[in-house]
């Protein structure tokens, strides 16, 4: 099974840039379909972002469309999450995971986002 590492969380104003990573293990992460998602205090998980095997597909919640960007780098077993002109309700916890027969199966451990306002 892949492992899944998030890291480039932090504590960050609103306005500010992050750039989270994720970084796999395993012979499967190139040919998946991988997701961002994320969960805020006393609130459920949400998606966030997917991005197809090759990058060719991105998906977007409403709530962060035009300012994150979801990319990939196979190469690397890398997938990254752009996170521009954060907002304070972005604050959750982000975690990285792997779609396996179209279900998020795999999920990494997540990593914290501040965003102060």
């Amino acid at each position: 099974q892949v492992q899944l590492v998030e890291s480039g969380g932090g504590l960050v104003q609103a306005g500010d840039s992050l750039r989270l990573s994720c970084a796999a293990s395993g012979r499967t992460f190139s040919s998946s379909t991988m997701g961002w998602f994320r969960q805020a205090p006393g609130k459920e998980r949400e998606f966030v972002t997917s991005i197809t095997w090759n990058g060719g597909s991105t998906y977007y919640a409403d709530s962060v469309k035009g300012r994150f960007t979801v990319s990939r780098d196979n190469a690397k077993n890398t997938v990254y999450l752009q996170m521009n002109s954060l907002k304070p309700e972005d604050t959750a916890i982000y975690y990285c995971v792997q779609q396996a027969r179209s279900i998020w199966s795999n999920w990494g451990q997540g990593t914290q986002v501040t965003v102060s306002s």
